[in-house]
């Protein structure tokens, strides 16, 4: 049995804190996995921000509500699930995602999760496990799946390569040339169709 794992920002809908650096006025806030290979050294680098401009998860909210999916996200979501099982696997938080899985549909979401203080600022965040990506790739793998993954980020090229087939989806340049044998699409129908012919 086949299951698609599918990174949520970048490739279903914007990436939340590039959204949050441009209403915020923070640059610094654009910086994302797509930069950053270490996790705990970009969420440390965010939360830093967040504390010296007094901002929190309220600010990060109301922005969020304002977020859609990517145009035709929530249409290649609803082929492909017709077609197989489909998770989404993402180093984003439970506070962060309601709204957003809402929009498309109320996908399957495998997420982490925000520490935050009576006073709404964010004080740490729980990751599920360690790598969670790969981690729940293979936890699925050990129960008999077959997957297919596709991401944009650093943190997804080990769920990408752990699997049957995997795919990069509107990455940058950089991980593109790093990773040269790994196929590379821009478009929803593209993509849609790499995964059709992995379904076999």
């Amino acid at each position: 049995m086949n299951v698609v794992c599918l990174d949520l920002e970048g490739v279903l809908v914007p990436e939340i804190w590039i959204s949050f650096a441009e209403t915020s006025g923070i640059p610094e806030l654009r910086r994302t996995t797509r930069d950053e290979p270490d996790y705990d050294k970009l969420m440390a680098f965010r939360l830093d921000i967040l504390k010296k401009n007094g901002l929190g998860l309220p600010q990060i909210q109301e922005v969020i509500a304002g977020i859609d999916p990517l145009p035709g996200a929530r249409e290649f979501l609803d082929a492909l699930r017709e077609k197989t099982q489909v998770i989404i696997i993402s180093d984003t938080f439970e506070q962060f995602a309601r709204p957003l899985m809402r929009k498309l549909g109320w996908p399957t979401l495998f997420c982490n999760s925000l520490q935050v203080a009576a006073d709404g600022s964010v004080t740490g965040y729980a990751m599920r496990c360690e790598q969670s990506k790969l981690t729940t790739v293979r936890a699925l793998q050990s129960c008999g799946f077959d997957t297919i993954a596709a991401g944009d980020s650093h943190n997804d090229l080990g769920m990408i390569r752990a699997g049957k087939a995997g795919f990069l989806f509107r990455s940058t340049d950089a991980i593109k040339a790093d990773n040269p044998d790994l196929l590379a699409f821009e478009s929803y129908e593209d993509l849609l169709a790499a995964i059709e012919q992995a379904l076999g």
